[in-house]
């Protein structure tokens, strides 16, 4: 049994020895086999069964459309467009109203109106998040979004 050198002294060897590769890729193999159940954990929950509701519209909330139009996002404040500056401006208009309306800041009982925005489904996110973002620094705690389910029957509890 020979061994090869290479050939002669002068020429290098061409050879690849792939075993500590192997040994290597085997260790790497089982480690992650190992490490993969540690990570993938998980908390047991017990999530809310979503059922749709009926939204109730109350005169104090606001609605807003939202839709992408030719020069940008556009916002609806009922039926009339507004931009961007204006609708926080009005927000906050509307908030304080509603405060006072109420009693104050201080008022017990105080129940601040909700946003609720109705968003066209070819609308970047960017518009949506927009008008989120500017309803939030005008105070208002409550944005939800209003959809429309798909035709069928409810689903069941």
């Amino acid at each position: 049994m020979a061994v090869s050198t290479g050939g002669s002294e002068d020429t290098p060897m061409s050879d690849i020895n792939t075993t500590p590769l192997v040994d290597v890729m085997l260790v790497l193999l089982i480690i992650f086999l190992i490490a993969v159940p540690v990570v993938i954990q998980t908390v047991e929950l017990n999530l809310p069964k979503v059922r749709y509701e009926v939204t109730t519209t109350k005169p104090e909330n606001v609605l807003l459309s939202v839709k992408a139009g030719p020069e940008g996002c556009e916002v609806y404040w009922g039926t009339t467009r507004i931009n961007s500056g204006d609708l926080l401006d009005q927000a906050v208009k509307k908030l304080e109203d509603e405060i006072e309306r109420q009693g104050g800041p201080n008022a017990a009982g105080l129940e601040l109106p909700e946003v609720h925005i109705r968003g066209d489904v070819n609308t970047p996110y960017r518009c949506i998040g927009g008008t989120i973002f500017t309803m939030q620094m005008a105070g208002f705690a409550k944005v939800g979004f209003i959809s429309e389910p798909e035709p069928g029957p409810a689903p069941a509890i």
